[in-house]
C-alpha cells in the first residue's frame, strides 16, 4: 500500500466524521429546547445565545448544514470509488457503493443523530461555535439555495413562507404537554391546566356561562326585606335583579354592599333601597372569546357579567371564577353547593344529568367527547341524533353508548353513558 492510499483512506475517514458532525448538529439544533436556551442566555451563557441566533434563522442554518453534509458525503464516496477502481477494476464501483452506503448510514447518519437526539441541548451547546462559523462562511450560498427552492416550489403552486411552522405555538405546547403526560413527567391535572389555558382563545363565553335556566336572580319589585332574605340565603356573592321579566336585568347586588347598607339602616331591611345598593349590570355578547372576557374582567376590575345573544336577549351569566375554573378546574369554598350530576356506577357506566357540560365530563373522566357543536351532554345527544329522543332510547357514537333515562318535555334530564369497549365486553361474556 502506497502513502497516497493511506492519505486517501484518512481523507475518507475525515469526511465521514465531518458528515456525522453536520448530521448530528442539524438534529440537535432543531430539537433543542427553546425555553431552556432562552433561560441559559438570560443567565449569561454565550453558547446559548449562539444556539438561539442559529435557530432564529432556521432556513439558513439547515441549508448550510445540508450543504456541508452533502459535500462531505460526495467527497468521501468519490475518494472511495477511486481506490476501489484501482484495486478491483470496473467491479470497484459496486463495491464502493455498498461499502460507503454502510459506512455513511451507520457512522455519518444514524449514530450521530441518535447521539444528538438523546441529549439535544448539551449537543447544541457543544457544536454551536463551530456551526456558527460554518454558517457564516456558507450562509450566502445557503440563502441562494433557499431562494431557488422557493421559486421552484412556487412554480408548482406551493408557497413557503419565512419561518413557517406546520403547527401553531399553541398546538406545539399542547402536543408537548400530551407527550410529557404519557411519559409520566406531567400529571393529568397539570396537563389539563395547561390545556385549559390554551383553550381560552378558542372557547366563547357561551361555552362556560351559567344558562338562564340555572341562573339565580331576584325580583326587584318585591319588598326590600324579602329581597335581602333571598340574597342572604343564596350561596352566591353577586345576585342579579330583574323587573317585569327575567330578561330585564336592572342591577347586580353584591352581598358585601348589601350588608353594609343593612348595617347603616340599623338592621332594618325594609328601609333599604335595593336599587341604590345594586351596581349597573354589564352585558357581554355570548360570542366573546374567554381570553378577551378574562382581559375585560381584569381591566374593569369586575367579576360578573350578564350574557346576551345577538338579539340582546339574556342568555345567562358568566363570572371571573367560571373562566379561571377552565384553567385550574373546579373551585369550591365553604359556601359552594357541591356540583351534582355525575355518578359513577359499579358496572362502569356513568349516570349524567343532561345539563352537565361536556368539557367538565371530559376533564373529570379523561374522556374525549367533542364539544364543538354542543355545550352539554344532552345537547351532544340531540345534535348527533338530530331529534329529541324518547326515554329508554339508546345510541352509539364517539365510542360511547348513550341511554336516555329521563326526559322532561323537550329536555333530556338524565342519561347513562358507558364506554363502548365495556358494552362489547359484557356482550361477549353473555354469549
Amino acid at each position: 500500500m502506497t502513502t497516497a492510499f493511506w492519505i486517501i483512506c484518512g481523507a475518507i475517514l475525515l469526511c465521514i466524521v465531518v458528515s456525522g458532525f453536520f448530521a448530528g448538529s442539524e438534529t440537535a439544533l432543531t430539537a433543542a429546547s427553546r425555553a431552556r436556551m432562552h433561560s441559559l442566555e438570560h443567565n449569561g451563557s454565550i453558547r446559548a445565545r449562539m444556539v438561539n441566533a442559529l435557530i432564529d434563522h432556521r432556513d439558513r442554518l439547515i441549508g448550510a448544514l445540508l450543504i456541508g453534509n452533502n459535500l462531505a458525503n460526495i467527497l468521501a464516496s468519490s475518494l472511495a470509488t477511486s481506490i476501489f477502481l484501482d484495486i478491483f477494476g470496473a467491479r470497484g464501483v459496486a463495491y464502493s457503493t455498498a461499502a460507503m452506503t454502510v459506512l455513511l448510514v451507520v457512522f455519518a447518519e444514524v449514530l450521530p443523530k441518535s447521539w444528538a437526539i438523546s441529549r439535544p441541548d448539551r449537543f447544541s451547546l457543544a457544536v454551536a461555535p463551530l456551526v456558527r462559523g460554518f454558517v457564516f462562511v456558507v450562509g450566502p450560498v445557503a440563502t441562494l439555495v433557499n431562494q431557488i427552492v422557493r421559486i421552484v416550489l412556487r412554480l408548482f403552486g406551493v408557497g413557503l413562507q419565512e419561518h413557517q411552522s406546520l403547527l401553531s405555538a399553541h398546538e406545539e405546547l399542547r402536543g408537548t404537554a400530551e407527550v410529557l403526560h404519557r411519559e409520566g413527567s406531567f400529571v393529568k391535572q397539570e396537563r389539563d391546566r395547561l390545556g385549559g389555558l390554551l383553550d381560552l382563545a378558542e372557547l366563547e363565553v357561551s361555552d362556560v356561562m351559567v344558562h338562564r335556566t340555572g341562573m339565580l336572580s331576584v325580583n326587584a319589585d318585591q319588598p326590600a326585606d324579602i329581597i335581602v332574605r333571598e340574597i342572604l340565603q343564596s350561596p352566591y356573592t353577586r345576585v342579579p335583579l330583574w323587573r317585569g321579566s327575567t330578561d330585564n336585568i336592572v342591577g347586580v347586588v353584591h352581598a358585601k354592599d348589601m350588608l353594609r347598607a343593612l348595617n347603616e339602616a340599623g338592621n332594618d331591611a325594609a328601609a333599604i333601597d335595593i336599587l341604590k345598593v345594586a351596581t349597573k349590570p354589564w352585558f357581554v355578547p355570548d360570542t366573546t372569546s374567554l381570553a378577551d372576557q378574562l382581559n375585560a374582567f381584569l381591566r374593569r376590575k369586575s367579576h360578573f357579567a350578564v350574557v346576551v345573544d345577538e338579539y340582546g336577549e339574556v342568555e345567562g351569566m358568566v363570572t371571573l371564577e367560571d373562566i379561571i375554573e377552565e384553567i385550574v378546574g373546579e373551585i369550591a369554598d365553604e359556601h359552594d353547593i357541591e356540583m351534582q350530576g355525575v355518578k359513577q356506577e359499579a358496572d362502569g357506566s356513568v349516570v349524567v344529568d343532561g345539563s352537565v357540560p361536556i368539557r367538565d365530563l371530559n376533564r373529570a373522566l379523561d374522556w374525549h367527547l367533542p364539544d364543538e357543536e354542543a355545550t352539554t351532554v344532552a345537547g351532544l345527544v340531540i345534535h348527533e341524533t338530530q331529534t329529541i329522543p324518547d326515554e329508554k332510547q339508546a345510541f352509539t357514537f364517539h365510542g360511547m353508548r348513550f341511554i336516555v333515562m329521563k326526559r322532561d318535555k323537550n329536555r333530556i334530564t338524565r342519561l347513562r353513558i358507558k364506554p363502548l369497549a365495556a358494552v362489547q365486553a359484557e356482550s361477549a361474556l353473555r354469549n
